[in-house]
């Protein structure tokens, strides 16, 4: 009996987790980020506080993309100093569009970028 109590408290343990994995992105705030050859369209973007999950659009490269957020002032050559759940889940095939995790954005300056499509770093501001 304890073996078979054991297992239900077990899986109502990832129950709860998921649904609150599930809730967190419906949370989420959706910012889409297109992404050409060389460039993205948006060259800076202003956001609040809050979580975001970031969609990235690969128009036309003709190769993958992916993405990559770093706080200002952090050398973000280094990956231990990239936002890891901004990453993109999968890369982006051409032509097609994927998204991040849910990310959690403070005050602040950060940069993104894609060292795929080897764009320039741009800005993105929290107030």
């Amino acid at each position: 009996m304890k073996k078979f109590i054991a297992i239900i408290a077990l899986a109502l343990a990832f129950t709860v987790t998921g649904n609150a994995q599930d809730n967190m992105k419906t949370k989420a705030t959706s910012v889409t980020l297109e992404q050409t050859k060389g460039e993205f369209t948006q060259k800076a973007l202003t956001l609040s506080e809050g979580d975001y999950i970031f969609e990235i659009a690969n128009h036309n490269v003709g190769k993958q993309v992916g993405f990559v957020l770093v706080p200002k002032g952090k050398d973000a050559s280094k990956p231990e100093n990239h936002i890891k759940t901004a990453y993109v889940t999968k890369v982006v095939e051409n032509n097609t569009t994927e998204t991040s995790n849910v990310t959690t954005l403070t005050k602040g300056e950060y940069v993104y970028f894609c060292p795929l499509n080897e764009t320039p770093q741009y800005t993105l501001t929290v107030e």
